[in-house]
Formats: structure tokens, sequence, C-alpha cells
């Protein structure tokens, strides 16, 4: 049975099981699910006509399909009794369906030795455009014909390839593993693929709880007030400028408006968005027809933006051309799926006991998961988004067995602490350090987590916190 399928029949039953005026669902939202059922078979069909060989139809019914399940999904958000999880859940089974049948599962015709061809594209990623071809078009113009490759580019580029190319290489492992959620934004708007990896492997390197001293937050590293204006903030305790998917969608309304008063100028709108859309709009306008790289409009920029424009242009231009600089990027496999919890688990200890490639399974968990504090014991029954290779993984090593249960005992164990009382008296404090967070800090001081440790400071959501300032560390241990 298909996992979508099983999805389904769970929601049904639930459904069935719930009282009938919980049942009942407001028409405006029917109608979305509606389009979320249509759009699927839809998906669907596109997927066997693909293991038809019908290549090019195939592709289009699923990119089709793909846009009115993002549209759909957004409409969702707006709508009253409309859940938006029952998208995301569908959209993570036609990933996992679309996963299985491109390894050779039903419907899909493999090799008699079992390898795909060279010029076969996998269906689920043939939704989109490959990771190393992408869509390289900026509102009607090719982008490599409007990235400028100058000495300040160039400049940048060396030390991408240098002494930051490990930096590049993780961005570009953990954007594969959200590609998913942000890049079908940036695809329906129009923008380039490479400018959206170039802001996230600049601003975050694609962890999604990154923070900036500023109070800059998540993978597109947006600060509270403009991320409000286009539509992130605090929901249900959750800091939605952490979400992958609504950073994205909050980037290209931003992108949009900058290019809609900058003249679609590519440098400028970046210039924007590091140090301000008010003083790139002047700076445009004082310019009179000068190129933003002109010595008379660099010298009145701060020395951020100033280096922050050529390190993003210069990512965006490798991650169209790395064959030609020696760059070899990853194979990673981006496709998702959900997993129920069958036992309490933070994500530390999934972590731990997931094992797996080089660099273990952490950063992916986190990064599709950013609602959950990786310390803190997720309750069974939750369900996480996880990599494809996780699900079979979990059953062997997480749920029970000697690997699920060391990951539990490491997880108790605790470094040697001394009562505060004993060395610094009843009333402690802590000066904050560059990095820190509350979270990390209530966790290496025992404070029974970031939210206390704000009351206590009478701090207020979005809890920002800066290098030097002190807090006090009531109740901590």
């Amino acid at each position: 049975m298909r996992p979508s399928f099983l999805l389904v029949l769970c929601a049904a039953v639930a459904l069935l099981s719930a009282p009938a005026e919980a049942r009942r669902v407001p028409a405006n939202a029917q109608k979305l699910y509606d389009q979320l059922e249509s759009a699927s078979e839809q998906f669907r069909e596109g997927l066997a006509r693909l293991g038809r060989g019908e290549a090019v139809q195939g592709r289009e019914a699923i990119r089709e399909a793909s846009a009115t399940l993002l549209e759909s999904a957004r409409r969702c958000g707006d709508t009253r009794g409309c859940d938006t999880a029952r998208f995301l859940a569908a959209y993570d089974a036609l990933v996992q369906e679309g996963a299985g049948m491109a390894g050779g599962g039903e419907g899909f015709s493999t090799p008699t030795d079992g390898a795909r061809p060279a010029d076969e594209a996998s269906p689920v990623l043939g939704a989109m455009p490959a990771a190393a071809r992408p869509v390289a078009m900026l509102r009607g113009r090719d982008l490599r014909q409007v990235i400028e490759l100058n000495e300040p580019v160039k400049a940048a580029m060396a030390e991408w390839l240098t002494w930051m190319r490990p930096s590049l290489v993780a961005s570009w492992e953990n954007y594969q593993q959200m590609r998913f959620l942000m890049w079908p934004e940036y695809e329906q708007a129009g923008l380039p693929e490479a400018l959206l990896f170039g802001i996230l492997a600049k601003e975050s390197n694609g962890r999604v709880h990154a923070v900036s001293r500023a109070g800059a937050a998540g993978p597109l590293q947006f600060m509270p007030a403009t991320g409000a204006r286009f539509g992130l903030g605090w929901r249900d305790g959750f800091d939605t400028r952490y979400d992958p998917q609504l950073a994205a969608r909050a980037s290209v309304l931003y992108f949009n408006e900058r290019f809609a008063e900058l003249g679609d100028d590519l440098a400028f709108a970046v210039a924007a968005y590091n140090g301000g859309e008010g003083r790139a709009l002047r700076l445009k306008r004082a310019a009179g027809g000068k190129s933003f790289w002109d010595p008379s409009v660099q010298a009145q920029l701060p020395p951020e933006t100033r280096d922050y424009v050529p390190y993003v242009l210069a990512a965006a231009w490798l991650f169209l051309h790395p064959e030609e600089y020696g760059l070899e990027f990853p194979k990673v496999d981006g496709a998702a799926t959900v997993i129920k919890l069958e036992a309490p688990a933070s994500i530390y200890q999934l972590a731990i006991c997931l094992g797996g490639p080089r660099d273990g399974f952490f950063r992916a968990l986190r990064n599709l998961n950013p609602r959950y504090e990786p310390h803190v014991a997720i309750t069974a029954g939750t369900e996480l988004r996880v990599p494809v290779a996780v699900p079979p993984l979990y059953r062997e090593h997480c749920v029970s067995g000697p690997r699920a249960q060391q990951a539990i005992a490491l997880m108790a164990a605790s470094k040697p602490t001394v009562p505060a009382t004993a060395t610094r008296g009843p009333d402690r404090s802590y000066r904050v350090k560059s990095g820190d967070t509350l979270s990390s800090i209530s966790r290496r001081h025992g404070c029974g987590g970031a939210t206390a440790l704000a009351k206590a400071n009478g701090l207020r959501s979005p809890y920002v916190i800066r290098a030097g300032q002190r807090l006090k560390l009531v109740g901590c241990g």
C-alpha cells in the first residue's frame, strides 16, 4: 500500500471517530480540501506518465499539481477551519511515493542492472529543475547575464572556494534537505534558485535556527520588524522566522517589493536585504544611473554591505557553475516523509540512535522540525518530518534495542555541577557572549527553559539578546 493511502486511511478513521459537530468542515475549507485531492491525483498521474516514458507530459502534470497544492495551502492558511498540516502531510506523502517509484517501485520500469540511466531524472525531482541545472531567470533575464563578474565578486568567489569552502558545501547539503519546502516559493514567483541559495549560504549556512547578534533569525535571517511586514512572527509559541517555507515565502515578497522600486537592479536589491531598503533606495536614486559597483556608490555603503553583496552573488554564481571551478557538490536525497514517534524522544536522542552517514541526521531533523528544541523530549504520537532514509533506521534502532537504550542513557547524562549557592550566592547573573541564545544559556545553567529565563529578565518575544548583556539566572541550578 502506498504511503499516501495510509495517510488518507488514518485521516478517514480519525474523522469518522470524531463527534458530528467536529466533522463539520466550513464550505471554503472543504473547497480547498477538494482541490488538494484533485491536485494529488494529478501529481500521481504525472508520476504514472513518467513511469510509462511520457517524460514531457508527466513533468508538466507534476508542475501543475505542485502549483495548485502551493496555492491551495496558501489560501488554507487564511481560511477559517482549514488545517494547513493536511496539505503538508499530503505533499510529504507524494514526495515519498515518487521517491519509491524512482527507486524501482510500483509503476516504474527499472533497468535490468538496477541502475537508472544517466539521462533519466527522478520523477519527484523532475518536477523542479535539477539542482545542478536550475532555472536561472530573474524577471525575464538570464541571471548569468545579470551578475557582473567584477573584482569584488571574484574576490568573494576566491574565499568561498578556499577557507569558506566547507561552509559553502555545508550550505548546499542543508539546502538540499529543505529544497522541497523553499524552492517552490521562488519558482512560482519566477525568481532564480541561485539567488535563494546565495542568500541562504551567506546568512545562515542553511541552519534554520541561526540567530545574529542584531536579532535577525532563521535560515534567511529576518529581523523581527521586517519579518512581521511579510507575515513572519510569533504564532502559537513559535517564531515562524525559523520555518524554512514561510521564510522563503517572505523572502520572495521582500525581493519582489525591492525589484519593483529599484528597477530590477539585483545588486541594489541584495544590498537592501543586508543594509536596509531605505538606504538602498536613496543610494539608487542619488546614483543617477551609476552602477552599484561605482566607487562613489560603494563609498556610501557600510563595510558589511560592501562585502555582503559580492559574497551572495559569488555563491549564486558558483551554484550555477560549480564544474567550472572544480567544485563538486555532494549528491543529497532531498525527499522527505513523516514518522510518528512511538515513544517520547528528543531530536538529540533521535540523532544518536539513528546513526547514519558522515554527519548523521541531526541537522536535517532540526531543519525539518524547527518548532522543537533539540534537547527537549517530544511526546509519543507526534509526527516529525524526516529524510526518506530515516523510517527504517528509526524502527530498527530507536524504538527498542541496544542503540535505543544507549541514546536514552546518553541523554540522561549530565556534566558535574556545583550548587550555585555554594559558589556565587543566591543571586547569580550571566554576561551574554556572541552566539548565545536563551535556550543555550538555560540549558547550560539549568534554568528550566528559554521562556522561564526570559520572564525572569522581563524580556518580551522574540526574546532578542545581545553580546555583553547581563541576565539574571533566577531559579537556575
